[in-house]
């Protein structure tokens, strides 16, 4: 019960900011750094406990099987431990980005609440405080997303994110509502052993197949995925660690549901395919729309919005281990992204960048393929992976090939260059030898707490052919796209793409968040405020009239 002890001192800390500002901003820093240290320690001491004694269950405070209770194994700590280091990275990295602010404690203590919210989040053992922390983290997130409240486009990306969170939270509860049907409790164990005790579920239950996607809906809705993601590029205005905190930790909760909820995802047969849909044409779109940005941060936003997608895919796929994993990879490297962004920026300012398009051919195409498939699947089979047994890995092994067959091609078009050519490989082995080294290593970590990996459906293998084969088109057409950089053709779909393929834009209408817009631009202007209200006048008086 000692893990409790983090997210408690950081909701002491959040209360304490409300009362103390000033003079006395010292005293939360220092606070909130040893809170940090503090967690940390914890979070490393419990996954020592776990990994010598086994999981670990507290006793349910509450009635009729929903309440609060905690579950410490191998998935909750490893995303607690995670959660500690890049807390405690960004808490520190804060003290000075907002040195000299006078609402640093505010912001602090806001931080606070919301590190605490995802701790409780990640360690819940119920789904009844599972559900609670899953709203925390929504409502301490909008409050720091309101930071600046006189920046109007954070007003316009907090409205969004209210209104998708609230939806989200309606689908995580209906799904919950579901699940306690089915079970009769909602002691998160108790029903993990009950489907795996009883195989016949699946297929035959209408509640769990309506519980799974729920489920499935609150993870999309949490994730930012087509077309619900525009309030993600928006968030710009608010102070980098939030973005840091946001992208890197807050973004992970619905690839962490689906993960957590994994043996009765695996009981579902409807659900995977929607989440192998959803995300797979969101990492798609989003890594195309990625390649257009010419903001730093909006093109970190965008490649969040497709790391998700396809985290969300894997796990449509059943390879959780392999979306546990792009998980943590996906946090820590967005969190040094967002941190370092502006010491890239600075880096770059001066140096004239020209971009040589290069010239490719039919053949170098065909070797930066071949050259791909052979490092990354030999690399599979020194490691004993039994694709034929594996399918899942197999979809998932072929989008790692096409990306590293880019990679080669980047360096086969131009002249020939022996250190560029064997930089290729040596960049193509290592992250071969690291997905599928670290990838074993999750699996073995995470083996009781995620289901077997066996063979996908039929379904799930027709779905996962057809992403295959949009994610090499893609590829392709990237590869040839350097032969007509400079087309009309090419420039008018880059233009298309740079604005989301107007996603946003008919989503903004749908939630009016434009009248947020006019409204502050009628208080900029006050002549435009006073012909609106002339305006509404006459029409009233025309309306008496007729």
């Amino acid at each position: 019960m000692i893990t409790l002890l983090s997210p408690v001192l950081f909701v002491i800390i959040a209360i304490g900011s409300r009362f103390q500002s000033g003079r006395k901003i010292p005293q939360i820093i220092q606070s909130i750094r040893i809170a940090s240290f503090v967690s940390v320690i914890i979070a490393l001491t419990a996954s020592l406990w776990v990994y010598y004694f086994g999981a670990f269950e507290s006793p349910l405070i509450g009635i009729k099987e929903i309440g609060f209770s905690i579950r410490l194994d191998a998935l909750s700590l490893l995303m607690l431990s995670m959660i500690s280091i890049l807390g405690a990275v960004i808490i520190n990295f804060s003290f000075n980005y907002l040195d000299g602010d006078p609402r640093q404690g505010i912001f602090l203590g806001r931080l606070a609440a919301t590190l605490a919210s995802v701790q409780l989040l990640v360690i819940s053992g119920n789904i009844g405080v599972l559900f609670i922390s899953w709203v925390m983290t929504s409502m301490a997130l909008h409050r720091l997303l309101l930071f600046y409240p006189e920046r109007v486009r954070a007003q316009v990306a907090a409205k969004k994110k209210f209104v998708l969170a609230r939806l989200g939270d309606v689908s995580l509860f209906l799904a919950f509502s579901f699940i306690y049907l089915e079970f009769g409790t909602g002691n998160l164990g108790e029903i993990f052993s009950s489907i795996q005790n009883a195989k016949s579920i699946a297929g035959s239950s209408v509640s769990l197949e309506l519980s799974a996607l729920f489920l499935a809906l609150a993870a999309i809705l949490k994730s930012a995925l087509f077309p619900t993601h525009g309030w993600l590029v928006e968030v710009m205005e608010t102070p980098t660690p939030v973005s840091a905190l946001l992208h890197a930790g807050l973004l992970n909760a619905g690839p962490f549901l689906i993960i957590r909820m994994s043996f009765l995802m695996e009981a579902s047969s409807i659900a995977p395919l929607v989440l192998m849909i959803m995300g797979g044409f969101t990492a798609l779109f989003a890594s195309i729309v990625y390649l257009t940005q010419p903001s730093v941060k909006t093109a970190l936003g965008y490649s969040s919005i497709g790391h998700m997608g396809f985290s969300l895919m894997v796990c449509g796929l059943g390879v959780y281990s392999a979306a546990m994993l792009h998980l943590m990879a996906h946090s820590f490297y967005k969190a040094h992204s967002f941190l370092s962004s502006g010491s890239a920026i600075e880096a770059l300012q001066g140096k004239k960048m020209i971009r040589i398009p290069k010239k490719v051919s039919l053949n170098s195409m065909i070797i930066s393929f071949l050259l791909s498939s052979f490092t990354f699947l030999g690399i599979g089979l020194v490691w004993g992976v039994e694709f034929e047994n594996e399918l899942g890995l197999v979809v998932l092994s072929g989008i790692m090939v096409l990306g590293l067959a880019k990679l080669f091609n980047s360096a086969i078009s131009m002249n020939w260059n022996p250190g560029l050519f064997l930089k290729a490989f040596l960049i193509s082995f290592t992250v071969s030898m690291a997905f599928f080294g670290l990838e074993r290593g999750v699996h073995f970590l995470l083996q009781n707490q995620i289901p077997v990996l066996t063979n996908p459906s039929a379904g799930k293998l027709m779905i996962g052919t057809v992403l295959l084969l949009l994610f090499g088109i893609s590829i392709i057409i990237q590869m040839l796209s350097s032969n007509s950089h400079f087309s009309s053709y090419y420039r008018a779909w880059g233009v298309h793409f740079k604005n989301g393929l107007y996603a946003n834009i008919w989503f903004d209408r749908l939630l009016d968040s434009l009248s947020i817009i006019q409204e502050s631009s009628m208080e900029t202007f006050p002549e435009q405020k006073d012909e609106k209200v002339k305006s509404e006048k006459e029409s009233r008086l025309q309306e008496q009239w007729a």
